[in-house]
């Protein structure tokens, strides 16, 4: 496989590479190129505003995203990771890896995936709480069990999802 690489920022392109994998699977195993047109988008990505007060009192303002690569096996699901390399651009390639793991052991889930741009090891835990409610806030009408089902990923827990 030939790596893809952002030409913009020079920096690798984990959805383009992600397409690239569907692509070369897709001519091994003779899959339609309609269908692979369909499956090498997402159906949806979300990019919210994260204002939140920090325990200082100022005010930060995270970036989050949600993605939904496809739901055609029933409600997309996936992880939600707090990370300072979390891009749109990734989230949208685990989203659609997420896809591919949920079909391939026949998890009647398609794939989903969010993220949101921070340095959860200089936050307070008052502050992750913050910023997760308020994530959630953001996102709450694309998300629920018949939906997209969020899940813990790097650098969140169940105390997370909790909130």
């Amino acid at each position: 496989m030939v790596d893809s690489v952002d030409p913009a920022s020079g920096s690798p392109d984990a959805f383009g590479f992600a397409q690239q994998q569907l692509r070369e699977a897709a001519a091994t195993f003779g899959i339609e190129p309609d269908l692979v047109d369909i499956l090498s988008e997402c159906k949806r990505a979300v990019e919210v505003s994260v204002p939140i007060t920090m325990d200082d009192g100022s005010v930060q303002v995270f970036t989050g995203y949600r993605v939904i690569h496809n739901n055609a096996r029933g409600p997309s699901k996936g992880g939600i990771r707090y990370h300072p390399s979390v891009t749109l651009d990734s989230t949208k390639a685990l989203a659609m890896w997420m896809t591919w793991k949920c079909a391939v052991t026949n998890v009647p889930f398609g794939g989903g995936k969010g993220g949101i741009i921070c340095d959860p090891m200089i936050l307070s835990p008052g502050e992750i709480e913050r910023m997760t409610r308020r994530y959630t806030a953001q996102i709450y009408e694309f998300i629920g069990p018949e939906i997209d089902v969020p899940a813990p990923d790097m650098n969140t827990n169940e105390q997370t999802m909790a909130w």
